[in-house]
């Protein structure tokens, strides 16, 4: 389990995410307007790529209108400050299961299930630089929620998303997604070079230990580009640690609300913490031009 450390690393922001984090954190950002205020902020802070959910501007809640995407985008495009653009894709996998006596018909409240194209909609339309391509299904939290992503759909998704000239981040949420990445990749699916984000420390998938971490580092194959966060109090420990085992970073609200005990963080807080904690290490951080050469991205 020998570690190769990053010599140089760039940081993503991930802005808001899906989760029920808006009751909890004043900070998390729901508009369209805050959204990309808060994407601005954290490349002046020193974030390379923002990966961008969106919310009902009203209820909060996570949504996927094309329209809400655009108004991000434009704001981010027209603001004069350079990022790189990473849409997820992941929404409209979700399936929330009736009560364990009677599982079917799904929960109206929790399930929202669409097709490729429906899924990325905003993609063909926005074509931001990369846009997420989570790998797997699996129980998500405690209750009766699913991540749902079947092999049929990841695949006519990667081959759509390939077509777009879109660089897909392949998100791992557990062991058997990398398995299915690297299926993905032998079928022409995914372009060199790969790009995979370990999510560590979800319930249920790979847990945030050091070991499971380095497990997955192991098995990635010679010349794929990963990044790695966690949840929570473990996020900014973990900036450190993808670093060490030769990777790159993830912070943002999406997955932690706190800068520290009692501290509400905001997105550029929590990127300026981690720009710190890999300048520290000796690590130089990465601007998005060094980004888009070395993903060999597709400027827009």
């Amino acid at each position: 389990m020998a570690l190769n450390p990053s010599r140089e690393a760039f940081i993503t922001c991930a802005l808001t995410g899906a989760g029920d984090t808006t009751g909890r954190s004043d900070k998390v950002p729901v508009t369209p307007a805050e959204i990309a205020e808060a994407g601005v902020e954290a490349a002046r802070a020193g974030a390379a790529v923002i990966h961008v959910h969106v919310r009902d501007p009203e209820t909060g809640q996570p949504a996927r209108d094309p329209a809400l995407y655009r108004e991000v985008v434009e704001r981010v495009r027209g603001s004069g400050v350079d990022v790189v653009l990473n849409l997820t894709a992941g929404m409209g996998g979700d399936l929330t299961l009736g009560p364990t006596d009677r599982p079917l018909p799904p929960s109206q409240a929790g399930t929202d299930m669409a097709g490729a194209g429906e899924r990325l909609a905003h993609v063909a339309e926005l074509l931001p630089e990369i846009c997420t391509l989570d790998c797997g299904t699996m129980n998500f939290g405690e209750g009766d929620y699913i991540m749902t992503n079947t092999p049929a759909m990841l695949a006519d998704m990667a081959k759509r998303v390939q077509a777009l000239g879109v660089k897909p981040e392949i998100e791992v949420f557990d062991t058997g997604h990398l398995v299915f990445a690297k299926w993905l990749a032998g079928q022409g699916l995914i372009d060199e070079p790969v790009m995979v984000q370990f999510c560590m420390g979800v319930p249920w998938g790979a847990p945030d230990d050091i070991g499971t971490l380095m497990s997955l580092v192991n098995n990635l194959p010679a010349g794929w580009t990963f990044s790695a966060f966690a949840l929570g109090h473990n996020q900014l420990p973990y900036a450190a640690m993808a670093v060490l085992a030769g990777g790159n970073v993830r912070v943002g609200l999406e997955d932690n609300i706190w800068l520290d005990r009692g501290v509400l963080a905001t997105n550029a807080d929590l990127v300026r913490r981690a720009v710190a904690v890999v300048e520290n290490m000796g690590v130089r951080v990465l601007g998005p031009e060094a980004v888009r050469e070395k993903l060999a991205l597709r400027r827009r």
